[in-house]
């Protein structure tokens, strides 16, 4: 399993946000280690289909149900429409839920 958060520099969330991360990865029951990424150029966002930052990724996959949709890539700050309104990351069973389902899939289990 490849677990990613992708971010840009200017980005206030991501700093913020990985140490939750890395709770919810060891949540999950997860051993793999979490890649960050520096998203860089807007060359870089398109090639990579970067929906904006933080944005998480298990296996490739968004853990954003909604992003196989979105075409908005660039640099820029990311908000997740979720439950209670707007966000600058996302809801952590969001993330449980990508985790456990890629860990069932590979026979991980968690």
């Amino acid at each position: 399993m490849t677990i990613e958060m992708l971010h840009t520099k200017a980005c206030p969330h991501a700093a913020e946000y990985l140490p939750r991360l890395l709770r919810l990865v060891a949540e999950a029951g997860s051993s793999e280690p979490l890649r960050v990424r520096l998203i860089a150029d807007p060359d870089q966002a398109q090639r990579e289909r970067f929906l904006g930052s933080p944005s998480i990724r298990v296996n490739g996959r968004d853990v954003d149900p909604t992003a196989e949709h979105r075409r908005e890539y660039g640099l820029s700050c990311r908000l997740y429409s979720a439950p209670g309104g707007l966000r600058g990351t996302p809801p952590d069973d969001w993330v449980l839920e990508a985790l456990r389902r890629h860990a069932a899939s590979s026979g991980q289990g968690g």
